[in-house]
């Protein structure tokens, strides 16, 4: 039996593993993927909307060489993080059911490798991000091979004629990095200008390359259907339906969490907004012992959240367990303190391995 068990090896599931650290507690962190899984399906140059100190967990610091901090910096700081305070991170162990109750919760999860295992956790903090479920166009041939609803990098588009779906960072920044990686591009949205939230620092660059129709655009303009070798399409206004010669589709239509395991542990999710029943002081659920941290608490509005603001929520949860247990809250944990400075030892107290757990 852990104290707390944390669904998701994203920032903000770091974080809650770092303040249970910080506090003493036994904590497994169990992630489907690598640790900061979604990051490293961020575009291979891009850059954060937020500055590094804004992007630290537990009072390390995090340094960077520009003035916002890249794909690559976060990766080592986050590996960094998880390697500091020795958190115990089940790395490509993929969870599939919880259930039980406030002090007793079991948790069956999956390995890579198919080995069915069960953890049992006092608590648990859900912080599964949004990454895994894209928004899809929902047409014709979306399965196809050629469409993708991530980016990384244009190398591999050099010379294709490729459709970017969408009008968000994501989507100029993908237009951007094709067209300079010697793609024909084309982008496509169904309003008629850029979202409001595109970067400031980016917003002329691509403003100016559909300015010169070295990016074309089809502005109130939805994609109907994918074919092998072209996109059909259709003007939002006039109706009228026309056709694109096309190598490849790139979807960047946005993600939504998945509440599938919040369900099933009977959390009241609003039908209209999609977010979870919880107290914002505390991150816990209307089922006790659960918690939330980072873009599930959105809803349907996980843009609302970013690692700057979810990177609270796991130290709340925590600051919650300890208040319950008697214990002082620290508000040490909400901000994080030094590792020279933390209320335990971190070197003589290592994560429990997995044959304590099994035998726990």
């Amino acid at each position: 039996m852990v104290d707390l068990a944390v669904v998701g090896a994203g920032p903000c599931g770091l974080s809650a593993g770092v303040a249970a650290r910080q506090a003493g507690m036994d904590c497994v962190i169990l992630e489907a993927g690598c640790v900061v899984q979604s990051i490293t399906m961020y575009p291979t140059y891009g850059t954060f909307f937020s500055t590094a100190d804004r992007l630290e967990l537990g009072g390390i610091p995090f340094t960077s060489a520009g003035h916002r901090p890249t794909r690559r910096e976060a990766l080592n700081y986050y590996r960094r993080v998880a390697r500091e305070f020795r958190l115990c991170v089940r790395q490509y162990e993929e969870v599939l059911d919880i259930r039980g109750r406030a002090g007793s919760f079991l948790l069956e999860t999956r390995t890579m490798a198919g080995e069915n295992r069960c953890y049992r956790a006092r608590n648990v903090v859900l912080a599964t991000g949004y990454a895994g479920s894209p928004n899809f166009l929902g047409v014709p041939g979306e399965d196809l091979p050629k469409v993708s609803h991530y980016f990384t990098e244009g190398h591999r588009y050099y010379d294709q004629d490729c459709v970017v779906v969408g009008a968000g960072n994501s989507a100029v920044e993908a237009s951007l990095e094709l067209f300079r990686s010697g793609a024909r591009v084309t982008l496509v949205h169904f309003l008629d200008r850029l979202d409001p939230g595109v970067k400031p620092w980016i917003l002329p660059d691509i403003e100016n390359r559909l300015k010169r129709g070295e990016v074309q655009v089809r502005w109130d303009t939805r994609v109907t259907e994918i074919l092998p070798d072209r996109i059909r399409l259709r003007h939002e206004q006039t109706g009228k339906a026309s056709e694109l010669s096309n190598d490849f589709v790139l979807a960047m239509t946005g993600y939504h969490p998945d509440p599938r395991l919040l369900g099933g542990l009977g959390v009241t999710i609003d039908d209209g907004t999609g977010i979870p029943e919880h107290d914002p002081g505390t991150m816990e659920t209307d089922v006790p012992g659960v918690f939330l941290a980072g873009v599930l608490a959105g809803g349907n509005r996980p843009d609302r959240i970013f690692i700057e603001d979810g990177r609270h929520h796991g130290p709340l949860a925590v600051r919650c367990i300890l208040a319950r247990r008697g214990l002082d809250p620290s508000t040490d944990i909400a901000l994080g303190v030094p590792p020279g400075q933390r209320p335990v030892d971190l070197e003589a107290d290592g994560p429990p391995s997995q044959e304590e757990l099994e035998r726990a």
